[in-house]
């Protein structure tokens, strides 16, 4: 059984905060110090759901129809299996609530609505203005990303080239509400493991206007903070800098959400070659991160990656939510289980995101 992270609200914050971690064993490899805003995490191991066996992955978003929409790499989706229907990559609907969903193929897998028209694998889907966007990683080589948009909800796809090179081969977008809503800004943000290094211990930052993902030469590269603590963005992709570092590694399936109800991104990562993983928050989407929870092994010691949440199933105070994630079998599935956010007194209260301030541009020629 997992270790679940419990906060007892007679102590003092501070020795509250430290027990909580000692008692898990992850402050000593945590990248981040604790959050200021969540104490740590309880699981219902008890809800645990699992369908679409043999497929794995699932980022996902929440469309305008009020449907969810996940891909997955390498099975036959809902209603199939390793071999049963199995495409390179597909497309799904997922209706109804965070415990009681339903799975329904459209693009590729079994039984699907169309059939799968290109291979490769996906790190990130967003909705917004009634149109899907889809990143794709080239298949088998993995160098090169691209971009893909449907208007018929995944029935069908129009990409742009292979424009896309490490590390932004494999891009994660950043969620919000349905159809994009409560974005705080013109922007969509994406995130993906830095891929370039020889050794993967950081995760690289872009964005792009809301109105122009699938024009390449929009995309804005985060390249640090300047002397205030504010994001440079350049458009010169050379000058790209870390918005996340973990020295235990990281590795593919980044995701991150915004969570209304505490004000706070969340940013999900496995670590190292077994079952580790963390979650992590930040007031903006560049930082600065803290830790909410930092697992060397959870549920058992099987690999596990692609932790995502969506606010969807977020409870309207934001801390409750539902989790997909997979891994290897048997979790190389869609999976989901039912959270709680354990909150630290006088966290802030809940809000609007506020606009990223103080961002400073710089547009290489």
């Amino acid at each position: 059984m997992a270790n679940r992270l419990i906060r007892t609200t007679a102590r003092p914050l501070s020795l509250t905060i430290l027990l909580t971690w000692l008692t898990t064993g992850f402050a000593a490899t945590a990248p981040y110090p604790p959050s200021p805003v969540i104490s740590g995490i309880t699981w219902d191991y008890s809800s645990l759901q699992h369908a679409a066996q043999g497929s794995d992955l699932w980022p996902m978003t929440w469309a305008d129809d009020g449907n969810l929409y996940a891909s997955w790499g390498d099975g036959g989706g809902f209603g199939g299996s390793n071999t049963l229907g199995r495409v390179s990559l597909g497309v799904a609907r997922i209706s109804g609530g965070a415990t009681s969903w339903q799975g329904t193929n459209v693009f590729g897998g079994y039984q699907a609505a169309v059939p799968a028209t290109f291979d490769g694998k996906s790190g990130g889907l967003i909705a917004i203005n009634h149109v899907l966007y889809m990143s794709v990683t080239q298949q088998d080589t993995w160098t090169y990303g691209k971009v893909c948009q449907s208007t018929d909800y995944a029935k069908t796809w129009a990409c742009t080239g292979w424009d896309w090179t490490r590390p932004f081969n494999g891009l994660a977008f950043l969620t919000y509400g349905q159809d994009y809503a409560g974005s705080p800004d013109s922007y969509v943000y994406a995130y993906n493991d830095d891929s370039a290094s020889a050794v993967e211990t950081s995760i690289v930052l872009a964005r792009v206007p809301a109105n122009q993902i699938m024009n390449r030469s929009a995309y804005q590269f985060f390249a640090g903070l300047d002397s205030s603590g504010n994001p440079i963005w350049s458009s010169d992709i050379t000058q790209y800098k870390p918005a996340f570092t973990d020295p235990n590694g990281v590795t593919f399936g980044v995701r991150v959400t915004y969570d209304p109800g505490i004000k706070r991104y969340l940013l999900t990562m496995a670590h190292g070659s077994g079952s580790g993983w963390g979650m992590f928050d930040a007031p903006n989407p560049w930082g600065p991160w803290t830790t909410v929870a930092y697992y060397s092994s959870w549920i058992d010691s099987v690999p596990k990656f692609g932790f995502g949440l969506t606010q969807k199933w977020m409870s309207a105070n934001g801390t409750g939510f539902e989790m997909v994630f997979s891994g290897l079998a048997p979790y190389d599935a869609w999976n989901t289980i039912s959270g709680t956010f354990q909150l630290v007194p006088l966290a802030a209260p809940a809000g609007p995101p506020p606009a990223p301030s103080g961002l400073r541009l710089n547009v290489s020629p």
